[in-house]
């Protein structure tokens, strides 16, 4: 039985998050969300930022964003248990009309938002422990040009798993920080290119 999970901070301060039912959704604690969210207040201001979250599962890294203050979130998941939680969490909060929720496999659907020329200020990463792809997600986020100047990628990853991936596309080498069991590698898109300005 998963615990019960709570938005920590923001509009939706306190209400509850359903996640799927089953073993294949790992929602973030409480304690990996506040770790990530107060490494990212002092990088980073939420207010009016456009966020993706990849792997979305219950849509917790993705809706605590929005609570606090980000304008949009576009969640992927292939799973459509998974889409169905994260809908109902967005439409019990009030947070639906500033939010996508794509039932989709990842490859195909960072595709679909690279030809729709989308642009994201942050990106959480976190890919099914069983079958880590982080470091493919990671490149196909950086080679697409999805991630705006000075944007971040935050990357969850069990300690166990092989990485963190390295950094590609032009960006910085990663900040990390171990929680647990968990490791989370955070990676910044530079204001400018190499060469430029």
């Amino acid at each position: 039985m998963q615990p019960t999970m709570r938005v920590i901070a923001g509009q939706a301060h306190g209400q509850r998050l359903r996640a799927p039912r089953g073993l294949a959704t790992r929602p973030a604690t409480a304690r990996v969300r506040e770790s990530i969210f107060s490494r990212l207040a002092v990088r980073i201001d939420l207010a009016g930022i456009r966020v993706l979250d990849v792997f979305a599962g219950s849509g917790s890294l993705g809706i605590e964003a929005l609570s606090r203050g980000a304008a949009h979130t576009t969640f992927i998941d292939s799973s459509r248990a998974a889409a169905s939680a994260i809908t109902s969490n967005l439409v019990r909060m009030g947070l639906r009309s500033r939010a996508r929720v794509m039932v989709q496999e990842v490859r195909s659907a960072l595709r679909e938002l690279d030809a729709a020329r989308a642009r994201f200020d942050l990106v959480f990463v976190d890919a099914p422990y069983r079958k880590d792809i982080s470091a493919e997600v990671l490149r196909l986020l950086a080679d697409g040009g999805l991630i705006s100047p000075g944007g971040w990628i935050v990357i969850r990853q069990y300690t166990r798993a092989p990485g963190p991936p390295v950094a590609c596309g032009g960006l910085d080498e990663p900040l990390t920080a171990t929680i647990g069991d968990h490791r989370i590698a955070f990676y910044r898109r530079p204001e400018t290119a190499p060469g430029e300005g």
